[in-house]
């Protein structure tokens, strides 16, 4: 939202419902007469590891934007889980089904009364394993430390990322990731970043322990990550790690080592031994406005 030459920003937790929870997402109503450069500027002095601008769409809803402090991206969950939380709060929008224009392509977007937000993510495709062995240095980690039932794969359910499993929780929480080789790993291969999990988890009643690396784009680490939670939700159901029965919901949790926990939710539509659409999401927590 713009007031003057003033921009307002709210300030959001996504994948919580407490503020010292989720991922931090700057959300900007009414952007339309913002610039790319400007918004990437805005990006860039929020800090946050995405904001997302709203703009008119004559396909959609909505068109969303997703900036970090230094590049745009295509799709970022956890900002569109923000910013319909936002939306609905300030009865912009009310509960219902939405549909969002992104540069992932036109994505549809649940809204509950009560602020749980499901965003319907892209059908996943499988890109193919990489060296496991540069993966493992890459993290300061043992070939041994990975998870062996498992493959380092790249998939995408909107933004690719590889996909690392390890073999417990105090692998993961004790790891060190040297992050200039993530990042040259991740130019490599062209994807986001890593998302790695352990099926050992905190919580017994949920399905993975997860981290989520990401320094190609100015985010050594991240709290809470919807997309890569999707496309690791069909990594699972590929390996038959999870059943159609059991794929709905899928519970992950992410962000402990950052004592910024959160709960990130996932389903999975399935018809025919198919995926036909994942859909991730949870709810938010407005912490503030910021205007620039």
């Amino acid at each position: 939202m713009t007031v003057g030459n003033a921009v307002k920003v709210y300030t959001v937790q996504a994948f919580s419902d407490r503020p010292d929870g989720g991922n931090p997402a700057g959300v900007v109503l009414a952007a339309d007469h913002l610039t790319e450069a400007k918004m990437q500027a805005i990006a860039a002095e929020v800090g946050y590891s995405e904001t997302a601008f709203v703009l008119p769409s004559e396909k959609a809803d909505f068109r969303l934007r997703f900036f970090t402090p230094s590049a745009e991206v295509d799709l970022c969950g956890h900002a569109t889980i923000a910013t319909f939380f936002t939306m609905l709060k300030l009865q912009v929008i009310q509960a219902g089904n939405y549909r969002q224009e992104t540069l992932a392509g036109i994505l549809d977007v649940s809204v509950s009364a009560d602020g749980d937000i499901m965003m319907a993510q892209s059908p996943p495709v499988f890109l193919g394993a990489v060296d496991q062995e540069a993966i493992a240095d890459s993290l300061n980690l043992a070939l041994f430390d990975l998870d062996e039932r498992f493959p380092v794969e790249i998939v995408s359910t909107g933004l690719a990322d590889i996909i690392v499993p390890v073999r417990s929780l105090s692998i993961l929480l004790g790891m060190q990731p040297d992050f200039e080789k993530v990042r040259l790993l991740s130019e490599r291969y062209d994807t986001v970043g890593y998302h790695i999990f352990t099926l050992e988890t905190l919580n017994p009643n949920n399905t993975a322990h997860c981290r989520n690396l990401a320094p190609r784009f100015g985010i050594p680490e991240e709290s809470a990550t919807g997309t890569a939670n999707g496309a690791l939700s069909a990594y699972l159901f590929k390996h038959q790690v999870i059943s159609k029965s059991e794929a709905n919901p899928l519970c992950y949790e992410q962000g402990d080592v950052m004592a910024s926990p959160s709960l990130i939710r996932a389903a999975l539509a399935v018809e025919n031994a198919q995926i036909q659409t994942v859909w991730v999401g949870g709810s938010a927590y407005v912490t503030g406005e910021r205007v620039l």
